[in-house]
C-alpha cells in the first residue's frame, strides 16, 4: 500500500492530508484564526465549582470557560498508590474536596472547544515525542494496544524500566511508532522530554492564571510526529519555510526518513493535482455516492451521527439479497473512510440495508470491523440490532470537518429546509388581519419575496380583496428580491 503525506501551508492556514492509494483518508487543518488547542498546558483559575456535576469550570484564558472533571484529577493519584493503571469502579472523592473557587491549576487540554461546550481539560498532564509519551509524576509504564506482537511488547516495556530514571517518578507509554525501535531511539526520546518538562516547571512557576504554559508543535510538526510510519513513501511539502523546519526535525528525530521529504515547487497547488481539493468539498455534502450507483446519506447532530446505507440506482445482476449485500459491502469500507475523513465522533448509528442471511449479515459487519483497525482514533462497534442497525462510538477529540469549515444556513438557521411559498402567504394574510385591526392605517404595504408575491397575486387574488373589505383598507404588494422566502414586512401607509 502506498501512503503520502501532503501539507499545504499558506499564510492564513495550514493543512495536511493523508492519500493512500491516491485516495484521501484524513484531512488536519489549523486556521490562524481557530487554532486547536489539544495538548496545550495552561495556568488557569477554578472560577466554579459544580458538585452536583462532580466538576468545575477553569479560566485558562480562552473565550469560554473550560470543564475539568473529577475523574480528570484523581486518576495520578491512584496510579501513585497502585503502580499500576486505575481501577475505574473506584468512585471518586467529592470535586469540592479536590479544588475549590479561587484555586490555581496547571491543567492540560485534552478535548478541543466543540459548538458551544468549552475544552476539556485534565491534571494529568501528558508530554508527546516520536516514541515516547512522558507522564510527570505517575510511574506507570505502558505500551500501544497497537503494538499487538506480545514479545515486541515485553521488550519495549522492558528497555523504558530499563532506562528511565525511576528517581524522577515519571512514566512513559510506548508509542505505536516505537514497535522495533532499538534502546539509543528510546533514550533520545527520554533525554528530549526530560528536556521539555523542565522546561515546563520553569515556566509554569513563572507564569500568570489565564497564560499558556507549553503550546504543542505547529500542525505540519505534529503530522510528521504522529502520522509518520514506515509505510509513509514520501511527505510532500509546498512551503519552503515549513519545508525547511520539518527536515531539521526529521534530521533531529528521524534523520533515516530524511530522503522521504520533499519540496513540491510545482506552479499548480499540490491539493489541485492529488484531487483532495475535490474530496474535501464532497466531504461537506450529506450524500456520499458509491460507486455501484448506491450512497450513503449522512446526517450530524448534537446527540450523534447517523448513516443511512440505500442503493439508489445500483438493480444488481441477480437476487435482491445479493444486490443488497453488495451495497452493503461497498458502503462498510466507505463509512469507514467518511468517517475518518470528516473526523465524526461521539454516538453513530448505521443503517444498513435489511439482509436476511445471517452469513451476509456476519460479513458485512467483519468487512466494518477490518475497514476500521485503520482509523488511528479508538472506535467501539456492537452487532447489528433487531432493528438492523449498527451502534457504534469513535472517540471525538476536535471538531468535525463540517463543523470548522461551514456554519449553519443563514436562510434555514440550520434546520435544512425553509417553509413553502404557500406556508409564508398564509402567514402573511395572518399579519395582515392582524396589523390591519390594530393599527390605524388607509392602506397596507406588504414587502415579500417574489415567490410569495407571485403566488398571492396568482392564486390568492380572491382572498387579497376579502382582506380588504374585511379590514377597510388597501393592501399592495411589492416583490423584494433581496428577501429569502421566509421574510417578509407589512408596513403602514
Amino acid at each position: 500500500m502506498s501512503e503520502e503525506i501532503l501539507i499545504n501551508v499558506t499564510p492564513t492556514e495550514s493543512r495536511v492530508a493523508v492519500v493512500e492509494n491516491g485516495v484521501l483518508q484524513e484531512i488536519w487543518l489549523d486556521r490562524v484564526s481557530h487554532y486547536g488547542y489539544v495538548g496545550n498546558i495552561y495556568k488557569g483559575t477554578v472560577s466554579r465549582v459544580l458538585p452536583g456535576m462532580q466538576a468545575a469550570f477553569v479560566d485558562i484564558g480562552l473565550e469560554r470557560t473550560a470543564f475539568l472533571h473529577a475523574s480528570d484529577i484523581v486518576r495520578v493519584d491512584r496510579e501513585r498508590m497502585t503502580g499500576q493503571v486505575p481501577d475505574t469502579t473506584l468512585r471518586e472523592p467529592p470535586i469540592s474536596e479536590l479544588v475549590h473557587e479561587g484555586a490555581e491549576v496547571v491543567v492540560q487540554v485534552i478535548k478541543d472547544p466543540i459548538g458551544t461546550k468549552g475544552a476539556r481539560l485534565t491534571t494529568n498532564l501528558s508530554v508527546p515525542s516520536r516514541f515516547l509519551v512522558l507522564l510527570p509524576g505517575n510511574p506507570h509504564i505502558g505500551v500501544s494496544a497497537r503494538i499487538e506482537d506480545e514479545a515486541e511488547r515485553g521488550r519495549l516495556q522492558d528497555l523504558v524500566q530499563r532506562l528511565r530514571d525511576e528517581a524522577s517518578g515519571n512514566g512513559y507509554i510506548v508509542r505505536t511508532n516505537a514497535e522495533a525501535v532499538d534502546d539509543f531511539a528510546l533514550s533520545a526520546d527520554m533525554a528530549y522530554l526530560g528536556k521539555v518538562w523542565s522546561s515546563i516547571q520553569e515556566t509554569s512557576a513563572d507564569s500568570k492564571p489565564g497564560e499558556c504554559v507549553y503550546e504543542d508543535l505547529s500542525l505540519p510538526l505534529r503530522a510528521l510526529r504522529d502520522l509518520m510510519h514506515s509505510q509513509v513513501d514520501r511527505v510532500r511539502v509546498d512551503h519552503e519555510t515549513t519545508f525547511e523546519r520539518i527536515s531539521e526535525f526529521v534530521g533531529r528525530f528521524v534523520p533515516e526518513w530524511q530522503s522521504r521529504i520533499e519540496r513540491y515547487d510545482v506552479e499548480r497547488p499540490i491539493f489541485d493535482v492529488y484531487g483532495v481539493e475535490d474530496e474535501i468539498d464532497n466531504a461537506l455534502h450529506r450524500t456520499t455516492p458509491l460507486k455501484s450507483g448506491g450512497h450513503l446519506v449522512i446526517d450530524q447532530t448534537e446527540a450523534m451521527t447517523t448513516i443511512d446505507v440505500n442503493t439508489g440506482g445500483f438493480v444488481g445482476h441477480r437476487t435482491l439479497e445479493e444486490t443488497i449485500y453488495k451495497t452493503n459491502l461497498e458502503a462498510a469500507q466507505a463509512i469507514a473512510r467518511q468517517l475518518r475523513l470528516r473526523n465524526l465522533g461521539g454516538i453513530i448509528i448505521i443503517d444498513f440495508i435489511d439482509m436476511h442471511e445471517s452469513e451476509h449479515r456476519e460479513q458485512v459487519m467483519r468487512t466494518l470491523r477490518r475497514a476500521l483497525e485503520r482509523d488511528p482514533v479508538r472506535t467501539s462497534v456492537t452487532e447489528l440490532s433487531e432493528l438492523g442497525l449498527v451502534e457504534m462510538t469513535r472517540k471525538r477529540t476536535r471538531e468535525s470537518l463540517g463543523h470548522v469549515m461551514c456554519e449553519p444556513c443563514a436562510v434555514c438557521n440550520g434546520r435544512g429546509s425553509v417553509k413553502t411559498a404557500e406556508t409564508v402567504c398564509l402567514e402573511v394574510f395572518r399579519e395582515i388581519m392582524r396589523s390591519g385591526r390594530q393599527f390605524e392605517a388607509e392602506k397596507l404595504l406588504v414587502l415579500a419575496s417574489p415567490a410569495v408575491v407571485d403566488l398571492v397575486l396568482d392564486d390568492h387574488s380572491t382572498t387579497v380583496a376579502e382582506l380588504e373589505e374585511l379590514i377597510g383598507k388597501s393592501i399592495r404588494f411589492q416583490r423584494e428580491e433581496q428577501y429569502t422566502q421566509e421574510l417578509f414586512d407589512v408596513v403602514l401607509l
